[in-house]
């Protein structure tokens, strides 16, 4: 059935809620659900596609958005990238590691790729806000995003599951979290930009 699904408390980042709240592992079950389109959009460029996407598609999709602030990212404005599922955001010659972020994560690549290049460490930035659409690309455009070699931190506020096939290493959270202010949650469980720097750094160790 042709249905468009809003989640709008996406992750740990919704704080004093409590872990009962923080839905760590909901991504991912909806992720396992056949011919459900999920996509979680980085800032509100994303967003505005995401909801074309769906409108257009026959299928039903999962939108999955965020309760924090989140700033509108340099390179989103483009058309139709959301709908290839994943694509280059910070793309500097000859990448030594490409950060992988969906939702409110991306905004923390961009500030750890910022912070490696100061050290003269080129890394790719990818937004992929939709493994299923991803993976309805071809190969050919899966690996001018992803190419093998080149080693992949993905970075999700949720649990790990499936990120295997994407990345080498994760910043993600495989419990649920704890009652506290959002930011405070999200800086505890690792999710800031020194987090998924440092994340970078051990793959290039």
């Amino acid at each position: 059935a042709k249905v468009i699904f809003v989640w709008s408390h996406d992750s740990i980042g919704v704080g004093e809620d409590g872990p009962t709240h923080q839905p760590v592992e909901q991504i991912a079950s909806l992720r396992a659900i056949p011919d459900l389109v999920v996509i979680r959009p980085a800032d509100a460029n994303e967003v505005s596609q995401a909801w074309e996407i769906a409108i257009n598609r026959l299928g039903p999709t999962a939108l999955i958005l965020t309760r924090q602030n989140v700033p509108v990212l340099e390179g989103t404005i483009r058309a139709n990238q959301v709908e290839r599922g994943a694509y280059i955001l910070i793309d500097p010659p000859d990448p030594a590691v490409i950060l992988a972020g969906t939702g409110s994560e991306v905004q923390l690549c961009v500030e750890a790729a910022g912070a490696l290049a100061e050290d003269g460490i080129a890394a790719r930035v990818v937004s992929m806000p939709s493994w299923e659409l991803f993976q309805e690309q071809s190969e050919e455009h899966q690996k001018t995003v992803l190419p093998s070699g080149v080693p992949v931190v993905g970075v999700e506020a949720g649990v790990s599951l499936g990120w295997d096939r994407w990345a080498d290493k994760t910043v993600t959270i495989d419990n649920f979290g704890v009652s506290a202010p959002g930011d405070l949650v999200m800086e505890k469980f690792g999710f800031t930009a020194s987090g998924v720097e440092s994340a970078a750094r051990s793959l290039l160790s």
